[in-house]
């Protein structure tokens, strides 16, 4: 799976206005960190926001689905991530805001431990 990269540049030249907007590489996505808060990514086709259980109201008051996808093992599994509202796509105010939203979620999700160093 690839990446939409004008969809990524999109994004950064919508959040400007915002703070630096990063991205970093993973399993065929992009993902997105605004000042180096994670707050969503982008497949080939659509940006997915973060969500937490604060924002879930939110995302679903404006219809937007969650990010699904079939393990291994054939079961469904989701993350905390919200398919982004037709508008975030043409609208940098859109954008600005839903992401926004994100980035609130990503600062409340707890911090990952830096691993020990190996002796």
């Amino acid at each position: 799976m690839a990446f939409d990269r004008g969809l990524v540049d999109w994004v950064v030249e919508a959040c400007e206005p915002m703070g630096s907007v990063s991205m970093r590489h993973m399993m065929g996505c992009a993902m997105l960190y605004l000042d180096g808060t994670v707050f969503g990514l982008v497949d080939e086709s659509d940006i997915w926001f973060k969500a937490d259980a604060i924002s879930n109201a939110v995302w679903d008051e404006a219809g937007c689905e969650r990010f699904t996808f079939t393990g291994s093992d054939g079961k469904t599994e989701s993350l905390n991530y919200r398919r982004g509202p037709a508008d975030v796509y043409d609208d940098a105010d859109a954008m600005r805001e839903w992401a926004g939203v994100a980035v609130a979620a990503g600062l409340r999700a707890p911090k990952k431990k830096p691993k020990a160093k190996k002796l």
